[in-house]
């Protein structure tokens, strides 16, 4: 159904607890098929997926134990994500783009820039320089909401400032990831772009 109307992709969102079910129906896609995940996978997931996902759009979202233990219970999760986002380099490759700049295989490596937290912003940035040059993509995100229950957490419970963004991005700039990836304006972070999540549209059966 979805290509049918000419999707450039299919996506599969937070897709790892049901790969097994959804990966064998599949078979030969006309379009890449894109796994879009938080980063925090094992290796040995990210192998099963060779020549059956093409992209992959994992976050990394913290570089230091602590944060990752206050806002994910996942202390672990920097050494994790590191090592899955490497096997995914090893198992899409390096970016390659259609002849209209639509992304056909490779990695996009995503960070959202946390309030109070730009230290582990820039720690991201380093640990990431240390990743093979030129094989993925990286993308510095602004668009952090508080929401939910961002209340509980003091230190993210606000917006995130321009200074604290600014700051991020100037050493972003220093490094090599910016000539291969995108960075986000300020004007990303809005309650407009968080969708209401009522399951409006969604089928029952």
């Amino acid at each position: 159904e979805l290509l049918d109307p000419g999707a450039h992709n299919i996506n599969l969102v937070t897709p790892t607890h049901d790969l097994p079910q959804i990966l064998p129906t599949f078979g030969d896609l006309p379009v890449p098929v894109v796994m879009n995940c938080g980063g925090y996978e094992s290796v040995e997931t990210i192998e099963s997926l060779r020549g059956r996902v093409q992209i992959f759009l994992p976050d990394f979202k913290y570089a230091i134990g602590e944060v990752a233990e206050r806002y994910s219970f996942a202390p672990d999760y920097p050494e994790r994500a590191l090592e899955a986002i490497e096997a995914m380099i090893d198992v899409a490759g390096p970016p390659v783009f259609d002849e209209e700049g639509i992304l056909q295989s490779g990695v996009i490596v995503r960070h959202m820039v946390l309030p109070n937290e730009t230290k582990n912003s820039l720690r991201v940035i380093d640990a990431l320089e240390g990743l093979p040059k030129g094989q993925f993509l990286f993308s510095l995100m602004s668009q952090y909401t508080p929401c939910g229950r961002a209340a509980e957490y003091p230190r993210i419970a606000r917006p995130l400032r321009e200074s604290e963004y600014n700051r991020v991005l100037r050493r972003l700039e220093a490094s090599d990831l910016l000539t291969n990836g995108y960075s986000q304006a300020m004007e990303s972070a809005d309650q407009a772009y968080i969708p209401p999540f009522d399951l409006e549209g969604v089928l029952e059966k």
